[in-house]
């Protein structure tokens, strides 16, 4: 993918790492292979693409990367051990690129989102009922439109960002702020 696009175009400036699926699973009797799929979309695509692409950035000096992660980078999500694990170490990823290609011209970021409206979140976002517990836990009382990720994302792809790497901005209406809330929350 990253030597069409950079045959097609040129050269690349951006890069988002967007691919994400979920799988809910009780930890003590994990299916590997559904493990193995959620790992492997989030976090494997994600390391593989940008070391396709970061080279080929800091050869050019400038370039950024915008990694998708989650709220759940930081705070674990009961049930969902493949997808907390794959989005902590997006966190790891996001600053071990930065701090191996910052002095090149290479940004690298990630935005993590909390509870977002998305299809992804069908499941409680169209039950009024789940929908209400989840938005009782986030400080805000209510979860984000997509459209207010996208700016967040923005921002961070953008110049004015410039002096920004490394770091994982949390979209979350303060969900990061209250760690606790996964215990009770069962969607």
């Amino acid at each position: 993918i990253a030597a069409r696009a950079i045959a097609r175009a040129g050269h690349l400036s951006l890069l988002v790492n967007n691919a994400g699926i979920q799988v809910e699973q009780p930890s003590d009797a994990l299916d590997m292979d559904r493990f193995d799929r959620v790992i492997a979309v989030d976090l494997l695509a994600v390391a593989h693409l940008s070391s396709r692409v970061i080279g080929h950035m800091a050869q050019r000096g400038s370039g950024a990367i915008l990694n998708i992660s989650s709220v759940h980078e930081i705070v674990p999500k009961p049930g969902f051990l493949s997808y907390s694990a794959a989005k902590g170490g997006i966190g790891n990823l996001t600053r071990t690129l930065a701090l191996e290609f910052a002095g090149r011209g290479v940004r690298v970021n990630a935005v993590g989102p909390g509870a977002t409206v998305t299809p992804m979140n069908a499941g409680w976002t169209g039950d009024p009922e789940r929908r209400r517990v989840v938005e009782a836990h986030i400080p805000m009382g209510r979860p984000a439109e997509a459209a207010e990720i996208a700016a967040v994302a923005a921002f961070l792809l953008s110049d004015e960002a410039s002096y920004v790497t490394g770091q994982t901005l949390y979209a979350c209406g303060g969900l990061s702020l209250y760690g606790d809330f996964a215990r009770n929350w069962s969607t």
